[in-house]
């Protein structure tokens, strides 16, 4: 499945790996405990190749052991799938668990751990326009049912190929098992059919198309670091002259008329990690740089409040006024940012040091920025954030115009990692109608258009300059006006259907048969024996 994500981005690989784990967790209808197998098994089929950039600079422990926990989620999707596919229609069961394993995920503990979720694999994939109707999480669950719907019908049309009527079945007409299998049939393809063709239907009503009529210009500067690996904060002071040779040179561009001039100039996360507000060296050069284009600059700073501790910021910088705005990042990144349990984990590395203290922000998700005598308000998510729904819903709600995603990756080179976390933006462009500036210290930086396609994009370690026209945007999708309401309803059904399964302790296909469901036929146990099985989880 790790192959339907970026850089590869086939999309289709995620339906069929999906469709694979649905046909293992249905056939024979395995126990309990061999669901929790399969689907830890296919977790670390899909975690331990998705993951490695983890260890980049670090070693593989750290790798393996988030991949194995992330592997962890998948053997609770197949507890879960497994008890709760024994009710009728079972791709609906698949889907939903699906997306409530998701979430758990998304959330715990730490603040959880969305990489990897479904939504992301499908940039490249026809049910992309599906996100501005239900989310990231709608996304992913479209994906589920796609493939386990297709699954299902696939193992309809086998079984009733190879079944034959059996003496305990004689008194069951054949017309009326040909009538059965094709009604359950039917049910299979519309439910394969749902998402593309919805995702076909609905796309020019998802959003409220008000745009404002305004536009404005843009650069992405990516200044690019000094060198590779975790230690490039030492030359915090290289960093910044970076970024602002880029944005002289780009300014030097524009005075003789090579590129139109900028109403923004955006830098990327850690462009400065020398405070401006307490070193006047680098407020002067921030100032110099914004001057030259004659526009105000959007710095990723680290800043400090009163009792020491930082905060991962970006302020809004005029050549003129010096700061105006501020935004402190919300979600800071565990192991990272911050590191909890940190004497637990200095036991298995001594790169536990080295994590941060950072604070999180609170307030609002965007940042004012004048320009030519109006305001213009840009969302920002930095970085880890954009993994989040509730980052780039926050800031929407909050009235940003674009989405603005400054980020850092210089710490993890040249893996796969910056292309994944690309792929998190064009997913919330599509879910918000809101076109995203991505601007990367060492690349990939990115514009990407409200339709989730990258406009333009930079190359790997080497200074860029990315422009664009970007049409500012007070127009909301339904995605947008439903907030985690969708996923919400899917996580309360899918919880319910588990624990009705549980407590009615019979296998609801032996009294609604359906085609299918169990090519194994009388060389299954009894139903007595399923409630054993069943027993065994709530003991």
């Amino acid at each position: 499945m790790f192959l339907a994500f970026p850089p590869r981005a086939s999309w289709y690989l995620s339906v069929i790996s999906l469709a694979v784990l649905y046909a293992l967790l249905v056939v024979d209808r395995p126990r309990v405990r061999t669901g929790a197998w399969i689907g830890f098994v296919f977790g670390l089929g899909f975690f331990v190749p998705l993951l490695p950039w983890i260890g980049e600079y670090v070693g593989p422990l750290p790798w393996l052991a988030l991949a194995t926990v992330m592997a962890g989620y998948l053997a609770l999707f197949g507890v879960i799938a497994t008890v709760t596919m024994r009710l009728p229609v079972p791709p609906v069961w698949f889907t939903l668990s699906w997306i409530l394993v998701e979430a758990v995920r998304s959330s715990f503990p730490f603040g959880g751990f969305p990489w990897g979720r479904t939504a992301f694999s499908q940039v490249d994939g026809p049910l992309l326009p599906l996100a501005s109707i239900l989310g990231a999480p709608g996304l992913s669950g479209a994906v589920a049912l796609f493939g386990s719907a297709g699954a299902w019908f696939v193992l309809i049309v086998v079984a009733s190929v190879r079944t034959r009527v059996r003496a305990d079945d004689a008194s069951v007409e054949p017309e009326r098992r040909r009538s059965d299998t094709l009604t359950w049939a039917a049910v299979a393809a519309v439910l394969t059919l749902l998402g593309p063709l919805s995702a076909i239907l609905v796309t020019p009503d998802t959003v409220d198309r008000t745009v404002s009529g305004s536009t404005v210009n843009v650069a992405a500067i990516q200044g690019n670091v000094p060198r590779l690996g975790l230690d490039f904060n030492a030359q915090r002071r290289a960093v910044l002259d970076n970024h602002a040779t880029e944005t002289e040179r780009y300014a030097a561009d524009v005075h003789r008329g090579a590129t139109a001039a900028p109403d923004l100039v955006l830098w990327p996360e850690n462009a400065s990690d020398i405070s401006p507000l307490t070193n006047p060296d680098a407020a002067t050069e921030i100032t110099d740089a914004s001057e030259a284009v004659n526009a105000p600059i959007l710095v990723g700073t680290v800043l400090r409040d009163d009792d020491g501790r930082p905060s991962n910021s970006v302020l809004v910088w005029d050549g003129r006024r010096g700061p105006v705005d501020r935004y402190d990042k919300h979600i800071i990144q565990p192991f990272g940012e911050y590191l909890p349990w940190r004497g637990f984990f200095r036991l298995f590395s001594s790169y536990a040091d080295m994590a941060g203290n950072f604070r999180a922000g609170t307030g609002p998700g965007t940042v004012d920025v004048p320009i030519h005598g109006r305001s213009v308000r840009v969302g920002v998510s930095t970085c880890w954030e954009v993994a989040f729904d509730r980052s780039a819903r926050k800031a929407v709600n909050d009235g940003a115009e674009f989405l603005f995603v400054p980020t850092n990756n210089a710490t993890f080179g040249r893996t796969n990692m910056t292309y994944q976390q690309l792929a998190m933006s064009q997913v919330r462009a599509v879910e918000h109608g809101r076109s995203v500036v991505v601007a990367a210290t060492s690349g990939v930086s990115a514009i990407i258009g409200a339709d989730g396609m990258i406009e333009s994009e930079s190359g790997f370690f080497t200074p860029a300059t990315l422009t664009a026209h970007l049409a500012l945007r007070s127009d909301t999708t339904i995605a947008t006006r439903l907030g985690g309401l969708p996923q919400t309803i899917a996580v309360v059904i899918a919880v319910a259907a588990f624990l009705f399964a549980i407590a009615r302790r019979t296998r609801f296909s032996q009294r609604f048969p359906i085609p299918g469901m169990d090519t194994a036929g009388d060389r299954r146990e009894s139903a007595d024996t399923t409630s054993e099985e069943i027993d065994g989880i709530t003991r």
